[in-house]
C-alpha cells in the first residue's frame, strides 16, 4: 500500500512538472507575442461647435458643463491646448479625412463638397493594413452638400455609414437618418440614436475597429435634451429671446452622458485596447461665446475662439496622464496620427504630420500651424509660429498678434511700428505661407 502511494505520488509529481513546464513555455510564447501590442481600436469623437470656453480644464469661459466622461479623458490622458481646426465644420472634417489643407480639396467653408476621388482616412487604413481594420462613420457627415441628391458617404470607402448626411437638423427629435442606403425620419433623440448605432456596430465587429463618431451636439438648434441626460434644471422649450447658454451646455452634457453609455457597453477587454480621440470641429457659436471670446471672434472667424478647439487623447497607447501639451497641432495632423495608431508607418503625408510620439513622450511637433477660410466673400489665411500669428486675406489686408502677451488678439501689432524681432517673425511667417500655398 505504501509502495502504491509512493508510486502514485511520483507519477503525480511528474505530471505536475510536465504541466507547469508546458505552461511556462506557453506563457513565454504569449509574452513574446505581446511584445508588439495588438492593434488598438480607435474611437474618434467629433463634437460639433464645441470651443474651449465650453470645456473643462481650459481657463476660457466662466460657465462650464458637467461632463464627467470627458473629464475622465482629460484626467487620464493628454489635453492639447494649441490645436487649430477650421472656422466651420465641413473644412475641418475634410482636413482630418484627407490630411490636406482646404485649398487643396476645395472644402473651405460649410456646405462645400468633398470630391469622392479623395482617399479618405478610412480607405487609406484599409488599403495599407490589408483590410485588418473595420471602419465606420456614424453621425454628421456634412461633406456632400445639403441638397436632395446627396451621395451615400460609403462611396468614399468606409465599411459602414449611418447618420445625418447634411449639416444640421431642424429638431433633435425629428431628423433624417441614412442607414443601409435607406433614409427614414427618426424621432429618437439624435445624440442617443448615434450612440445606439455605435454600440450596435462596435459589438458586431470581430477584428480591430476604427469608429468615427460625429455628434451634432452641441450645434444649434438650442433645445432641452431628455432630463436624465443633463444638470441644467427644468428647461422649457427654447424660443428665440431666451438665454441660450443653459441649452447649449445641456446639449454638451447629453453628449457626455451618451459617450459614457457607449463606453459602458463596450466589453472591458475591448475598451482596454481602445484609444479615444476627442476634438471640437470649430469654436463656440457666437450666440453663446463666453469671455474672453466674443460674437466676432468665435465660430466662423480665424481668431483663436474660432479655430483653437479642445483636443483630448486618452486610452490605449497613451503614456502621459492628466497633462497639457502646448505643441502646435493642426486638424490635418489627425490623418497621419490615426494612421500610425493603426500600425502604418507614416510620420507625414500630404499636409499631415503624426503626433503619435507625443502620446508617450515630450517632443517638438511643428514649427508653424495654418488655417484658412473662404466664405464666398473674402479668402483669408492665418499662420502662427506659436508666438506670433499673422492674418492675410486675398485683398492684401493683414493683422498680426503676439499670442504670448495677447492671447485673445486685442492688439494688432500692424497698427503700430514693428520692432526688429517682430519684423523678422512677420517675414518668416510670410515666407512659410508662400511655401504652404505653393
Amino acid at each position: 500500500m505504501i509502495k502504491r502511494f509512493k508510486s502514485t505520488s511520483y507519477l503525480l509529481l511528474i505530471c505536475l512538472i510536465v504541466f507547469f513546464g508546458c505552461n511556462k513555455t506557453e506563457t513565454t510564447n504569449l509574452d513574446d507575442e505581446t511584445i508588439t501590442p495588438s492593434s488598438p481600436n480607435i474611437l474618434f469623437i467629433l463634437a460639433d461647435d464645441m470651443g474651449k470656453d465650453a470645456t473643462n480644464s481650459f481657463s476660457e469661459g466662466n460657465l462650464k458643463p458637467n461632463m464627467p466622461t470627458i473629464d475622465n479623458f482629460i484626467n487620464s490622458g493628454i489635453t492639447f491646448s494649441n490645436c487649430w481646426v477650421y472656422p466651420t465644420c465641413s473644412p475641418t472634417r475634410a482636413s482630418i479625412l484627407t490630411g490636406k489643407y482646404g485649398y487643396r480639396t476645395g472644402v473651405k467653408w460649410a456646405n462645400d463638397e468633398l470630391n469622392n476621388s479623395e482617399t479618405i482616412l478610412q480607405k487609406y487604413i484599409k488599403q495599407q493594413t490589408n483590410d485588418s481594420y473595420s471602419t465606420a462613420v456614424i453621425g454628421k457627415w456634412h461633406l456632400s452638400g445639403n441638397g436632395m441628391n446627396q451621395m451615400n458617404p460609403e462611396t468614399f470607402g468606409m465599411d459602414y455609414y449611418a447618420g445625418l448626411v447634411g449639416g444640421g437638423v431642424q429638431s433633435y427629435y425629428q431628423w433624417p437618418l441614412l442607414n443601409n442606403d435607406q433614409q427614414t425620419t427618426e424621432t429618437d433623440y439624435i445624440t442617443e440614436k448615434f450612440t445606439d448605432l455605435s454600440i450596435d456596430w462596435i459589438n458586431s465587429q470581430d477584428k480591430p475597429w476604427f469608429l468615427w463618431l460625429a455628434y451634432t451636439a452641441p450645434h444649434t438648434p438650442f433645445h432641452a435634451p431628455p432630463a436624465e441626460m443633463h444638470s441644467q434644471g427644468n428647461l422649457p422649450d427654447y424660443v428665440d429671446g431666451m438665454e441660450p447658454l443653459p441649452y447649449y451646455l445641456a446639449a454638451i452634457e447629453a453628449m457626455d452622458y451618451q459617450i459614457g453609455r457607449l463606453l459602458d457597453n463596450i466589453p472591458e477587454n475591448e475598451k482596454n485596447n481602445t484609444i479615444i480621440i476627442f476634438v471640437g470641429d470649430n469654436g463656440t457659436p457666437n450666440q453663446v461665446a463666453q469671455f474672453p471670446y466674443s460674437s466676432t471672434t468665435a465660430k466662423g472667424s480665424l481668431y483663436q475662439g474660432g479655430i483653437n478647439t479642445p483636443l483630448i487623447v486618452s486610452g490605449a497607447n497613451v503614456g502621459r496622464f492628466g497633462v497639457t501639451d502646448n505643441n502646435l497641432i493642426t486638424s490635418t495632423d489627425l490623418f497621419a496620427t490615426i494612421a500610425e495608431l493603426s500600425g502604418i508607418t507614416v510620420p507625414s503625408i500630404n499636409d499631415s504630420k503624426s503626433f503619435k510620439s507625443l502620446l508617450s513622450a515630450t517632443n517638438t511637433h511643428r514649427n508653424f500651424q495654418y488655417s484658412e477660410k473662404d466664405d464666398g466673400i473674402t479668402e483669408s489665411w492665418v499662420l502662427s509660429n506659436g508666438q506670433f500669428k499673422l492674418f492675410t486675406d486675398s485683398n492684401g489686408n493683414q493683422e498680426m498678434y503676439d499670442l504670448d502677451i495677447d492671447p485673445y488678439e486685442a492688439n494688432n501689432l500692424l497698427n503700430g511700428v514693428l520692432n526688429s524681432s517682430q519684423q523678422e517673425s512677420k517675414e518668416a511667417l510670410e515666407n512659410e505661407l508662400i511655401q504652404i500655398r505653393n
